[in-house]
């Protein structure tokens, strides 16, 4: 994206994030959705732990905008399931599961070992690629991340401006217990393996269960310094030499 546009898109979340300052998370996500300076967007959910919150958001605003899942090819089956479970309750009638180019795939991952040898590449290819090839309908896209998750999210505003889209966090000064209590006043159904110790789910051989007393999302990524799959990195990238190319 050149510097000029960047530095625009940059300017553009600026302001929308002057402009919707004292709004709820709920008016944030509602107007968006319909602003034209956010333009078109899709929300973006994984199906975890946490992930209903939105999609049941979204189910009471419009049923029929698009939802994209990153289905890697390493997800647990119980995600799978919720998956579909959760989408067909809400009514979601635009449910759309992206997947990893099957030629990066056979090139890279052949043996489906890359996430011991290389997470960061693997994340590349099972999420990071087919997540920018998914949004190229699209100016911006909602995500669940909240500043109490830590790391790079600690600063968190209802919008960013990353590799040429607008990001969208309508959760972001939401706490653990604003998310408990929406999910038990709205009855939503929790993710099964939450019950079994894994507050933060991603893929299953990369997510491990979390010991009381531990951060949640310790168990993602456990033994490596990496504590994000890609996708939230500063302009839209991983880490140099992490991107698989093609």
């Amino acid at each position: 994206m050149p510097l000029d546009a960047d530095a625009l898109l940059r300017a553009r979340a600026d302001q929308l994030n002057a402009s919707y300052a004292r709004h709820s998370a709920f008016a944030v996500m509602s107007r968006a959705l319909d602003d034209p300076q956010v333009g078109p967007l899709a929300l973006v959910s994984s199906f975890g732990a946490e992930s209903v919150v939105l999609l049941h958001m979204l189910s009471v605003m419009d049923r029929t905008r698009p939802v994209l899942f990153l289905e890697t090819g390493m997800l647990f089956p119980e995600t799978l399931t919720y998956q579909r479970e959760v989408a067909d309750q809400l009514g979601l009638s635009d449910v759309r599961v992206i997947r990893p180019d099957s030629a990066d795939l056979f090139q890279h991952d052949p043996e489906n070992d890359l996430n011991d040898r290389d997470p960061d590449a693997c994340c590349a290819i099972r999420k990071t690629k087919p997540l920018e090839t998914a949004l190229l309908d699209f100016d911006a896209w909602i995500t669940g991340r909240k500043r109490y998750q830590g790391g790079q999210r600690t600063a968190l505003q209802f919008f960013e401006a990353e590799a040429g889209k607008l990001k969208v966090n309508p959760l972001a000064h939401w706490a653990p217990s604003d998310i408990a209590d929406y999910m038990e006043n709205n009855r939503l159904p929790r993710h099964p393996l939450v019950a079994q110790g894994y507050p933060s789910l991603g893929c299953a051989p990369c997510t491990s269960k979390v010991a009381p007393g531990e951060d949640p999302r310790a168990g993602r990524w456990r033994g490596h310094e990496k504590t994000e799959c890609g996708i939230h990195f500063v302009n839209g990238r991983i880490v140099p030499g992490a991107v698989v190319a093609g």
